[in-house]
């Protein structure tokens, strides 16, 4: 079921597709969709957090192989106390996930800086990593704790430390994201248009989609028209047309517990 390539075509009912094999999201607008429902910012993010996992069924049923939610910021620690605790209680509400995830054959691995987290949560994220691990048609990556610029600078350090030579690809190695294929298309969520701090290094040459629709409304359509606007752009990777196109992966293995560009226009959708 999974892509095997951001060339692969998939005739799974939304006709023949070029097919990102790897999805980045960042899921805005979960507060904005709450404040304009007259609801709590967190049944917000709880309706978001619903959202991310029938991304994921979608994402299944798409053939996309690599999934990454920006699920929290290393800069959403700064949000006021009573949220963030809500939120800490919604990711532990995950746990509920774990024999679907593990049944569809999705690979769930956490990135970020874990250590800031509860000793209870660290837990929990080791245990959803080992009970999947075995998954092989979709691997989710959930970033939170996680900053483009943590991810660089830590793997900068573990490079230097290595003593191995420091070239691109050893740095690529070293992220939080080593040994998996960078995202080929980033989509963000909410109507901004910006990358927040997001997986700096691997989005380099992402195309990006950026959707008004708020993030609990996010559903099956907008992420067809998300890939069906990846299929219309023409990835050179800096050569000419007559050239052709490369893909590539970036090196290395993505430890257990290790927390380890084109612009679309907005398409409208959704407010």
């Amino acid at each position: 079921m999974a892509g095997d390539g951001n060339s692969g075509n998939s005739g799974n009912g939304v006709g023949e597709k070029k097919l990102p094999r790897h999805i980045a999201v960042i899921m805005d607008g979960s507060g904005r969709w709450a404040q304009r429902s007259g609801l709590p910012r967190l049944e917000g993010h709880r309706r978001g957090l619903e959202a991310a996992r029938m991304l994921v069924e979608n994402c299944l049923r798409e053939g996309v192989a690599h999934l990454t939610l920006f699920a929290f910021s290393r800069e959403n620690w700064q949000r006021p106390e009573e949220e963030v605790a809500g939120l800490m209680r919604l990711f532990a509400e995950m746990e509920k996930w774990q024999p679907t995830l593990r049944e569809a054959g999705v690979r769930l691995l956490f990135i970020g800086e874990r250590e800031r987290f509860s000793p209870a949560l660290r837990a929990l994220m080791s245990s959803m990593e080992k009970a999947t691990a075995g998954g092989g048609k979709i691997t989710v990556l959930v970033a939170a704790g996680y900053g483009g610029q943590w991810d660089i600078v830590r793997a900068a350090r573990r490079l230097c430390e290595s003593g191995e030579e420091f070239s691109e690809e050893n740095l690529a190695a070293r992220l939080a994201t080593g040994g998996l294929p960078p995202p080929d298309l980033l989509i963000r969520s909410g109507g901004e248009k910006r990358i927040s701090n997001f997986m700096l290094w691997q989005l380099s040459y992402a195309e990006l989609h950026f959707t008004d629709v708020l993030w609990p409304d996010f559903g099956e359509d907008d992420l067809r028209r998300a890939i069906a606007d990846y299929g219309s752009r023409e990835r050179r990777y800096g050569r000419t047309a007559t050239d052709g196109s490369a893909g590539g992966t970036v090196g290395g293995t993505v430890a257990e517990g290790d927390g380890s560009a084109e612009v679309s226009a907005t398409d409208g959708g959704g407010r």
